[in-house]
Order: C-alpha cells, then structure tokens, then sequence
C-alpha cells in the first residue's frame, strides 16, 4: 500500500467525525481538529473597492436554476435577490428584480441541510442589497447519500455554480439580466459548508471570489494554504459548538493571512444561532451584513460598524484584524 493511501483513509475517517450533523440536527458528534499548517507566502493586496452599500432595506425575490455539473452532479442553485416593491414581507417568487446591479454571495449549506434551513439569514442578506445563490450538493444534502468525502468536490461546484449565476447578467430575457454586479463576488457557507468555502480560497482558489464569510466552519480536508488575491475573510463561531470545536475554527482563522475578524459567539452552539430567528441571529445577521457591505460595496462605513453589531447585546466577542 502506498504512503498516500494511508493519509487519504485518515482524511477520510476525520472528515466523518468531524462534519456529521453539520446542520444543527443531529449534535451528539464527536468533536474535530485541524492539523493544517498556516500559509506564510505573500499575496498579493486586495482589489481595492470603494463605494456606499444601500441602507434601506429591499423586498426579496426567490427562484430556482436547475444546474448540472459534468451531466452526473445535479445543483438547483436557490437565488435570493432583491426585488421591486415594499420591503418587510416573505420571499415572493419570481419577483421583479430591483433597480441596480447587485454584489452576488455564494452559500453552501452544511450536511443533510439544504440552502432553505438558512432562509432567515440568506433573506436578510438579500434585503441588504446582495443576490444570494445556494446550491443544493448532490451528495451531503437532505435526503441524498450522506457522503461526506464528497464536500471535497465541493469548491468545484460552487465555482461552476457561479459561472453559471453570473452568466445570468447577459442573458437575454432572464429577469436578472443586468441586475448582478459581477466583479463583486463572496463566498459563504456553514459547517461542511464552512469547509467547502475555506477549499474556494485554498486548494480549490477561485479568483472571482473578493471575500469570505466562514460560520462554523474548519480546514479539515481542504488545508490551509490561502492561496491568490488577498481576500478578507469573517470567521463566526459559537464557542459552545459540540460538532465542530470551536478550537478548530479558530485554527482556521489564525492561519488567514489575510484581512481578517473572528466573531465568537460566548454561548454559540453549532447552528441554532443560524437557523432559528433570536438575539443571536441577529448579531450573525447584522455582522455578517456589514462585512459583506464593507467587502463588496467597498462601504468604509460599514466596516466602522462591524464590531459595534458583533458586540451588541453582550453575546459575542470580535477579533478583529480587518
């Protein structure tokens, strides 16, 4: 037997533990490290934006995009965006899109999760002023074959998921043409999902991407050599988190060489604080919105206040290094 089998079953056996019951359900998993190594190489400084994210909050529309990857990797890609008409209610489907071209976040959703578990955040992202797309994994959502080696392909769907949501900016007839701005892209994602973000800026690096939002997330399996454009990255992690100890999340952060902030959640658990609407969602919510302003809007006043919306109410903790 190879030295590199050895490593690759190791891997394997690591991610089962570390990533079962990433979508909050199941929380009798054991706990994961990170092994990896922190990246030491230059890189180059960030793409320089500068610009006022909106700050009246839009109505939101939803839509389904049946992708396929390769013809063997089904994707439904779930998009939020913001839509025309009065702000406050639910989604509405196939909604007018709103005036403006909007910065697109792409979210992968956790294990046996789908991207609608996380509506409540994802919605609030897209009355922001942000098109939200989250594919649905062929193999690690509800009801598919719960393959967990399978988020390690997942960097690669997420790019081609891309490809095909921005191409939606020039396709004529499509109720997004013209309404995506393009060269303003982050990625985000919980738990495998987490994983399958920190893969898009090192092993699996997509250049498109300018920042990254990682919730409960960890190295495991994709490493920690953050390769590429320098792009800022927000780490938030509950500190209780019995699925993915919050020492291995943090691991991940240290190793960013990069602009970058921590947000720990002092009594954080691995989703609730994400999938149920409360106090702590909220500070998720409005962090993670004045970071996703401040990267893709280039809004200095945004960045001002990230720590004030990370620290409200006593609930978290901010490291902030942006």
């Amino acid at each position: 037997m190879s030295r590199r089998r050895p490593a690759a079953l190791l891997t394997a056996a690591l991610l089962v533990v570390g990533l079962a019951g990433c979508s909050g359900k199941a929380q009798t998993a054991e706990r994961a490290t990170v092994p990896g190594t922190p990246s030491v190489s230059a890189t180059p400084a960030p793409r320089a934006t500068t610009g006022t994210a909106p700050r009246t909050r839009f109505a939101v529309g939803v839509r389904e995009l049946e992708l396929n990857r390769d013809g063997n990797r089904p994707l439904p890609v779930t998009i939020w965006y913001p839509a025309a008409g009065p702000a406050g209610g639910g989604p509405e489907r196939e909604a007018t899109a709103a005036d403006g071209a909007f910065p697109v976040v792409m979210f992968s959703h956790g294990l046996d999760a789908e991207p609608d578990d996380y509506a409540i955040l994802l919605t609030r992202w897209a009355a922001a002023g942000f098109v939200v797309a989250a594919p649905t994994f062929p193999h690690t959502s509800r009801g598919a074959d719960g393959n967990v080696l399978d988020v390690l392909n997942q960097p690669a769907d997420v790019s081609y998921a891309l490809t095909r949501v921005l191409a939606l900016n020039d396709r004529a007839g499509d109720p997004l043409r013209g309404r995506l701005a393009t060269d303003r892209v982050a990625a985000a994602g919980h738990s495998a999902g987490g994983v399958t973000t920190i893969g898009l800026f090192t092993a699996g690096r997509d250049e498109r991407l300018d920042a990254g939002v990682v919730l409960a997330g960890t190295a495991l399996g994709v490493g920690t050599a953050f390769a590429g454009t320098a792009a800022p990255q927000l780490f938030v992690h509950g500190e209780l988190d019995e699925v993915v100890d919050y020492a291995a999340g943090r691991a991940a952060y240290d190793a960013v060489p990069w602009p970058k902030a921590m947000l720990s959640l002092t009594r954080g658990d691995h989703g609730r604080a994400l999938l149920t609407d409360g106090d702590a969602l909220r500070v998720v919510s409005d962090t993670t919105v004045e970071f996703l302003r401040w990267s893709l809007y280039g809004d200095a006043a945004a960045k001002r206040r990230i720590a004030t919306e990370a620290t409200r109410g006593g609930l978290g903790t901010l490291d902030d290094h942006l």
